[in-house]
């Protein structure tokens, strides 16, 4: 069952569960932290305590952390009270994580009335919630137990939330694409099947055009490290190139601005003849989480309106051991004229990323954001909480990086230092497709991406942890996490302010 998310005043909610938020402050001289309701007049007269219990909070636990939960009752059923942390710098991401504490908390069916602030980020509480509410179920012969059915956020003053609220409906809704995209068996969603749900989404949003290029039109189009990368399957490869253009421009500097986002889309990685790992493969239909990410993100800029002008682009293909995959030791020309010699056949994300830029720079827009699983390296650098960052341009690199701090997607910016350019040097081509064993194996691959995105200011996004959640907490749920989405469209939205 679907969630169904509201913005409501105090006269028009109802439900079965209370719920209102607690702030842990700052003890006195050394003093433990004392425990605050933040409790509006609303929710006082649904029986939420105006002050908590010290004895009963100590009893269960409860010390406010974020997304913590505290079951009472009262006269008017059950309460629930969310932790929220230390008030100070009450950044959108305690909201978006105490929104999803709401609806695992709630139970199974009914409405929850959550009591928020007026000056509540209305974006995050919609995210948190519908996030939460998540279920792949198409594969099931019984639907997951729902959470709850309804959750009805209460404030004083709702026509002020109201915008931000929507807006995040819909960035919750093209998360939740992306996901059902990640998480669909590889053999359903081969190159022509992601193409095609694309499409279909995207061809709904208003003033976006969309085209499929198929094998023909990819070796016309000279996209040789796609080509490469599909020789040993037997789907043949996509490229999917989304356009969306603004009703109401907002010019900077004279001109709309344009940004470019580029995805790696291996819908199943087997290593190809650098053979992966059992073990290793049993996630590899995730590895197509960049292609997704970035053709959901466009997807709700459209429906949202945003100012600007944005294009996607999604290399699409599976990577397999077939009779006419690639070898270790080939070398292959890529749609800018640059040879690369393959020498690691599992390192295959970088080769069609590097068509995919090159095509992008051809654009020529104002900022290009690639997103891929694109390293283990990652992983081992920064875990599965943190994506990595990198580029050719700092004022676009904090930027990206700040957005995603208030998206709760953290990046880690990582060097790209000139030195380390020879990492990639080939001893026949112009270079080769992996560094150094066993060094800086994120910094080789971008050093690699690098090379085609010419002059145009450039971001990288490494999200080979984050793409994937082993477990189901907060608003994530075991799978593909869609990380990086809310990101994208935050900076689209506020490109045209910068």
């Amino acid at each position: 069952m679907t969630l169904s998310v509201e913005l409501v005043g105090p006269g028009e909610m109802d439900g079965e569960v209370s719920v209102a938020a607690s702030f842990a402050t700052s003890g006195a001289d050394g003093a433990p932290p004392e425990l605050v309701m933040a409790t509006p007049e609303s929710a006082t007269a649904r029986g939420v305590p105006v002050a908590l219990d010290p004895a009963e909070c100590a009893r269960e636990g409860f010390k406010a952390k974020v997304g913590q939960v505290l079951r009472l009752s009262s006269a008017n059923g059950r309460v629930l009270v969310i932790g929220l942390g230390n008030p100070d710098a009450l950044e959108p991401e305690r909201w978006r994580r105490a929104a999803a504490a709401v609806v695992r908390a709630g139970g199974e069916g009914g409405t929850a009335a959550v009591f928020v602030p007026s000056d509540a980020p209305g974006a995050a509480l919609a995210e948190g919630a519908l996030l939460a509410s998540y279920r792949f179920d198409a594969y099931r012969s019984k639907p997951s137990a729902a959470a709850l059915e309804r959750v009805a956020f209460v404030t004083e003053q709702p026509d002020r939330l109201r915008g931000d609220f929507e807006r995040g409906v819909v960035e919750a809704g093209a998360a939740m694409f992306a996901r059902d995209l990640v998480n669909t068996p590889p053999s359903d969603l081969d190159p022509s099947e992601f193409a095609r749900r694309v499409q279909e989404r995207l061809l709904a949003q208003p003033r976006t055009t969309v085209e499929v290029w198929d094998e023909e039109r990819v070796a016309a189009e000279r996209l040789g490290g796609l080509e490469t990368v599909a020789r040993g399957s037997s789907q043949p490869p996509r490229v999917v190139m989304a356009h969306y253009t603004p009703e109401h421009p907002k010019e900077v500097d004279g001109k709309v601005p344009h940004v470019v986002l580029v995805g790696k889309g291996i819908t199943f990685d087997s290593g190809g003849l650098s053979l992966k790992s059992a073990d290793g493969m049993m996630t590899m239909k995730t590895d197509m989480s960049g292609a997704a990410t970035v053709m959901a993100a466009l997807s709700a800029c459209a429906a949202c309106g945003v100012p600007v002008r944005v294009s996607a682009i999604a290399m699409v293909t599976e990577n397999m051991p077939g009779p006419n995959a690639v070898k270790p030791g080939d070398v292959f020309r890529a749609r800018n004229g640059a040879t690369i010699e393959v020498l690691n056949t599992d390192a295959e994300g970088r080769l069609v990323l590097a068509d995919g830029l090159s095509l992008a720079a051809e654009l020529e827009p104002e900022a290009i954001i690639d997103v891929a699983t694109l390293t283990g390296a990652q992983v081992v650098a920064l875990g599965r909480g943190i994506g990595a960052l990198f580029g050719n341009d700092q004022a676009l690199m904090d930027r990206i990086e700040a957005v995603a701090r208030e998206e709760g997607e953290p990046l880690w910016q990582l060097p790209l230092p000139e030195e380390y350019a020879e990492h990639i040097d080939s001893e026949i081509a112009d270079m080769k497709n992996m560094g150094r064993p066993g060094e800086a194996g994120s910094i080789a691959a971008a050093m690699l991406l690098s090379r085609f995105v010419g002059e145009v200011p450039w971001a990288h996004l490494d999200i080979a942890g984050p793409a994937r959640s082993g477990e189901s907490s907060g608003y994530l749920t075991k799978g593909g996490t869609a990380f990086g989405v809310r990101t994208l469209i935050e900076y689209v939205r506020t490109r045209a302010s910068t």
